[in-house]
């Protein structure tokens, strides 16, 4: 592999690891575009969506280089975009050759999510939070934390089953609910709106709306629109979980 095609595979797989792990749309072409200018690149051409990278260089006037790749919408982990940002510093800094920086890529490309039995403690706790912060009372914070961390249960038992992410979200829902209702009907917790409204917030897709709405403010608007479709099916996915599960609670008595 020649010096070009290096640069190249860099370059690339620099955006795939950004946007397989939720970065906005304007982040991976910027992080490209700087990683390309500081190895001399004469030329590229960038084109980004959401699931999607397409890229033309010219490295030495000569040898043209264009790939288009997809990348399929996966979750974020901020922990991996915060290591290629920083090793994109690092590299206009002068601290990488390009094959140690593909090398360092690869690394970061394969770090771990945090442990599961964390990750369902402070899924317990941000319900608590949350339902504390959005008018719950004590008693109802601890109902969501309980209500939260069963949630997340079930959502990493569900994933490895692949389960498609419509109907993940419409079982964790329904899941949820349910649970929030026999805590509510075995006296812990005031309020079951208020423990719903915690124990539910670990679906709420706020970081898809949260990279749509700056996609649209950058005038990403193919890759924004993408973002919210996502957004809205995981909200009507929640909804229909939710609302099957008070359905046949009222016709079984439920109030």
């Amino acid at each position: 592999m020649n010096d070009s095609e290096k640069i190249f595979r860099l370059v690339m797989l620099t955006g795939e690891i950004l946007l397989k792990n939720g970065a906005e749309i304007f982040r991976v072409q910027e992080t490209m575009l700087i990683i390309a200018q500081y190895y001399k690149v004469q030329e590229i051409d960038i084109f980004t969506i959401s699931n999607g990278i397409f890229v033309t260089m010219s490295v030495d006037g000569k040898t043209i280089t264009s790939k288009s790749k997809h990348i399929p919408i996966a979750p974020v982990h901020l922990g991996r975009i915060a290591a290629v940002n920083n090793l994109s510093r690092e590299i206009v800094a002068g601290k990488y050759e390009v094959d140690e920086a593909i090398a360092e890529l690869h690394k970061i490309s394969v770090m771990p999510y945090s442990p599961n039995s964390l990750r369902i403690i402070f899924a317990g706790l941000g319900s608590g939070s949350f339902c504390y912060l959005l008018g719950g009372s004590a008693f109802d914070s601890l109902a969501a934390l309980i209500a939260g961390m069963f949630l997340y249960i079930f959502i990493l038992c569900l994933a490895k089953t692949k389960t498609p992410k419509v109907l993940m979200n419409v079982f964790g829902s329904a899941v949820v609910t349910v649970i929030s209702i026999l805590l509510y009907s075995l006296g812990i917790g005031d309020e079951l709106d208020h423990i719903m409204i915690g124990a539910i917030i670990c679906l709420v897709p706020g970081v898809a709306i949260t990279t749509s709405i700056r996609d649209f403010f950058n005038e990403d608007y193919l890759a924004g629109t993408i973002h919210l479709v996502d957004a809205i099916l995981v909200a009507a996915s929640i909804a229909v979980g939710v609302g099957v599960i008070f359905k046949v609670w009222r016709l079984l008595g439920g109030i």
